[in-house]
């Protein structure tokens, strides 16, 4: 799964920007509780970073996240396993389902080229 980058943009419901990477940060750390999370490492990206399964008593936390439309199935990485999830959140209107977002992978890129969130984060590349 991915989750949007804490400098991205988003629209509500209520056509307002807010920083959706902010608030998925801070629902999953609501969610966690401090409790203890267990990492089981699956391979690395191309650019060397951990790709994981993490749970949090038994419940996938990625599974939790897009369930809840504050992540996107990555069927590059996770090969469909959360798409149900995410189908199940997008009929219900969930978290980024409820406006507009442009996929934190596109946001990454577009970041890498121009270095301006603002543009990055733009309507005209977003998912509605």
């Amino acid at each position: 799964m991915d989750a949007p980058e804490s400098t991205q943009l988003c629209r509500g419901e209520d056509s307002l920007q807010y920083r959706c990477g902010s608030k998925v940060a801070n629902d999953l750390d609501a969610y966690i509780a401090r409790r203890p999370v267990n990492c089981v490492p699956l391979s690395l990206d191309r650019y060397g970073r951990t790709v994981a399964t993490c749970s949090v008593a038994g419940k996938d936390l990625g599974e939790w996240l897009v369930r809840n439309g504050l992540a996107l199935d990555w069927p590059q990485y996770s090969k469909g396993k959360y798409h149900e999830g995410q189908r199940d959140a997008e009929r219900a209107g969930q978290g980024l389902w409820k406006g507009s977002y442009v996929e934190p992978w596109l946001y990454r890129a577009c970041i890498r080229a121009s270095r301006n969130p603002s543009a990055c984060s733009d309507d005209a590349n977003a998912h509605a």
